[in-house]
């Protein structure tokens, strides 16, 4: 069987799960009763323009699903917890791992595939092509240029406000207390960091990520080979994956078999952020689900997130958030 909609793609997915539908008053509520464990999968959406979905579940056995989806949509989220490997036709095979996301999917066809014990935890937003043409356009005419974002390319990057809205989105799930009219405000904001993003200059972080020919070492400019492109995308990998406890630059540079100039620039180039902000934004965002989903202390998440002392992730914390760890979990 071949899927030919997200929402036919999601409700296998769910069937996979043995999840059933329990509708609350803001949203549905997905799980398996008999088996708890398994978690749930939290979905609001206003057919046919857009869905939310808020999802911390474990998958009970392997299963895949192949798709072939000539719908044009706008996807992006976090995903806090979890890896899929897929196959996108005529693109070697890949993973996803914890990281922020933005897509655009037109004719998206190939493979995804689940693996037994898999723990997933994550949230996103997938906005359709109806509320583009019945609402955006017609009231912001010009404002989305599709043609200038690469369809079915995975960024890896969301702009930190947009970190800050998801934690506010799954706060208020969390309490039953998100309406239709806070998520569509929130879903509006977020297409407009999105646009001031595309539009405040034709090289921009999402550019960056596909047109990334050359570097500027010094006075030196340099090639960036296909070798060079997946040393830094294995970089990028491994420091998501090790943000806890990431790797010294030196190590990096010997894990990737790029020297180390070439893989601090490389990286900034490609990501639009050096690879210690990127460490830091990894462990700031970790840290901020945890300030909304959990009663553990300051001090613990410091340490959850990589830090010795809680005053120096405090610190960074409000550098990133603009708000302390405290006044961050008081807002939510």
């Amino acid at each position: 069987m071949i899927v030919k909609t997200s929402e036919e793609f999601r409700s296998i997915v769910l069937n996979k799960l043995g999840f059933r539908k329990y509708v609350d008053s803001g949203g549905a509520f997905y799980t398996n009763k008999n088996k708890p464990e398994l978690g749930y999968l939290m979905s609001y959406s206003r057919e046919p323009y857009y869905h939310l979905g808020i999802a911390d579940y474990t998958i009970p056995e392997d299963f895949s699903i192949s798709f072939d989806n000539p719908e044009l949509l706008m996807r992006f989220g976090i995903v806090y917890q979890g890896a899929t490997e897929y196959k996108i036709e005529n693109s070697p095979i890949s993973s996803f791992t914890p990281s922020t996301f933005f897509v655009i999917e037109k004719n998206l066809k190939g493979e995804q595939q689940w693996k037994k014990g898999q723990h997933y935890h994550g949230t996103e937003i997938t906005i359709y092509e109806d509320y583009f043409n019945e609402f955006i356009k017609p009231n912001f005419p010009n404002i989305m240029d599709f043609a200038s974002i690469a369809k079915n390319y995975t960024f890896t990057y969301l702009p930190l406000e947009m970190v800050d809205i998801f934690g506010q989105l799954q706060s208020l799930a969390d309490k039953n207390q998100l309406n239709s009219l806070y998520l569509e405000s929130k879903i509006l904001e977020c297409i407009a960091i999105i646009m001031n993003e595309i539009n405040k200059s034709p090289v921009h972080a999402f550019s960056h990520q596909i047109n990334s020919g050359s570097i500027t070492i010094g006075n030196r400019l340099l090639n960036l080979t296909s070798s060079d492109l997946n040393a830094v995308q294995k970089a990028h990998e491994i420091l998501t994956k090790e943000y806890v406890n990431p790797p010294h630059i030196e190590t990096l540079s010997k894990m990737v078999y790029l020297n180390e100039q070439k893989l601090k620039a490389g990286f900034s180039k490609l990501y639009h952020i050096s690879i210690g902000k990127y460490t830091n934004q990894i462990r700031m965002n970790a840290a901020a689900n945890l300030l909304v989903t959990t009663d553990f202390s300051i001090e613990d998440i410091a340490h959850k997130v990589g830090y010795h002392y809680s005053a120096n992730f405090s610190k960074m914390f409000k550098q990133i958030f603009g708000k302390t760890p405290v006044q961050f979990r008081k807002t939510k």
